[in-house]
């Protein structure tokens, strides 16, 4: 039998009708991931194997710095890329039981008709194979998104951003929609002065206001939110170590603003008041037009600082963070719910013991207006693994509604990952399938194609109601 075979992941009949008949079939909505919204819109083509599959990918970077791989082998300039496709090849073997294993097997399958295993004995004929249908017309990136039946992607976006990348690509015929999501981190994060001053110069350019106040600040990113919902938008996106939560009045914001225009450092509670500030007014932003607000919590980013000065961000050098969750996140919350301004909220955190405490305080803002309204983001960054997407299937389903779930996303950099959804699905099936055949769930055959259905597409589009997507 070979390496990922049709009912890989799949241990029963059940799990094995329910993927090929119903799972396996379903579109795909990407809600959100990293994709460069210029190589959506220009059809990219890729050079190379390493190009398309190595760049940018710190997932694999990672690996290759463990096996024992130079640096120069990763993300030097002076490196062939197929002297770093050899440096991969003779990582992969080494990762077995680490998804990235699957997940480089299941790309060469789907996109490449490639069932070779990599090796540094196969490495020669996977490169020269892969090249080869590279360098193919039909290797492009709308026929990706056409082959994958990709119905919709969420690219990441700063407000200041002119969307004409989406604009262009969305006026055009093709069955996927890409849409922009609202990212204000920029605006929020005060740690670098000149970097947020820099921004705010940005925000009052392209808003085409002056902003002389906190008020003129929001007025121009309420614009902003105007602008994005004007093209599709309807999610925003924090990336933050933990969710803020000191209160802040107009008059607190006035002068926390003036101090950062004029480049004096904020005290730790003034720097979260701003946070909190800001977060509270993209909430009812998100309220009043029906978006959805995305919290992506506990990372702590950059920790090899030496190799953030030689390599910059989103190189490899980011771990879970363990500091409690629960009380600030309550707070904040609360204070949206008090003023009749929550949002649909997806919460994510890349440490897992912290999926309990979110998936039950979530439960405490259900409020019937939505179905799952508040809902536990799947297993993300360092838990998009079998064993983490399945602990938060697990957590969901013991004290919320899989039923509800919005499934998969691929967070991805990378036009080779959409796989993952597959290995999503796959994961999915064996868990129904296996509690099925225990006699733990009923063996309904309109119940469990409709679950999976469900899961695999159906409550994302729902719930996003991104325009014009089937």
């Amino acid at each position: 039998m070979s390496y990922l075979h049709e009912n890989f992941l799949l241990p029963n009949k059940t799990a094995q009708r329910l993927y090929h008949e119903v799972a396996a079939g379903q579109p795909i909505m990407d809600y959100h991931c990293h994709l460069p919204p210029e190589d959506i819109a220009g059809n990219a083509r890729f050079p190379d194997l390493a190009q398309v599959w190595l760049g940018g990918d710190h997932y694999k970077w990672r690996a290759m710095r463990a096996a024992g791989e130079p640096e120069s082998l990763i993300t030097g300039k002076d490196s062939s890329p197929k002297e770093k496709f050899d440096a991969w090849a003779r990582t992969l073997p080494q990762t077995v039981r680490n998804p990235l294993h699957h997940w480089a097997h299941l790309e060469l399958k789907r996109y490449f008709d490639c069932d070779l295993v990599l090796s540094p004995k196969t490495a020669d004929e996977v490169w020269e194979l892969t090249n080869a249908r590279l360098a193919e017309d039909s290797f492009n990136v709308h026929n990706i998104c056409k082959q994958f039946d990709i119905r919709a992607v969420g690219t990441t976006d700063d407000p200041v951003d002119d969307l004409q990348h989406h604009i262009a690509f969305n006026g055009g015929a093709q069955t996927t929609k890409m849409f922009p999501t609202f990212r204000p981190d920029k605006g929020m994060i005060t740690t670098n002065l000149e970097a947020w001053n820099s921004w705010t110069d940005q925000l009052a350019n392209v808003s085409g206001q002056s902003i002389d106040s906190a008020a003129d600040f929001m007025s121009a990113l309420k614009s902003r939110h105007d602008f994005f919902h004007e093209n599709g938008c309807r999610l925003t996106d924090h990336g933050l170590e933990a969710c803020p939560f000191v209160p802040c009045s107009d008059r607190q914001a006035e002068a926390i603003f003036k101090k950062l225009r004029s480049s004096q450092t904020p005290t730790a509670d003034e720097a979260e008041q701003w946070m909190t500030f800001l977060m509270q007014a993209v909430a009812r932003w998100n309220t009043a037009r029906g978006w959805t607000m995305q919290l992506h919590l506990g990372p702590i980013r950059n920790n090899n600082s030496k190799m953030f000065k030689q390599l910059g961000p989103d190189t490899g050098y980011d771990a879970m963070l363990d500091e409690p969750v629960a009380r600030k996140t309550v707070a904040f919350l609360d204070s949206l719910v008090s003023a009749d301004a929550l949002p649909k909220t997806i919460f994510y955190h890349i440490n897992p013991s912290f999926l309990y405490p979110f998936a039950t305080l979530m439960g405490s803002y259900q409020d019937g207006s939505v179905p799952g309204k508040m809902q536990l983001g799947s297993g993300w960054w360092h838990v998009d693994t079998l064993d983490g997407m399945r602990t938060q299937i697990d957590v969901l389903s013991s004290v919320g509604l899989l039923s509800k779930f919005v499934g998969m996303l691929t967070d991805s950099r990378s036009f080779l990952s959409f796989p993952r959804h597959e290995y999503f699905r796959r994961l999915v099936c064996s868990i129904i399938g296996t509690d099925v055949e225990a006699g733990l769930i009923p063996n309904d055959t309109d119940l469990l194609d409709t679950l999976i259905a469900d899961i695999c597409y159906n409550n994302a589009k729902n719930y996003f109601n991104f325009p014009g997507v089937k």
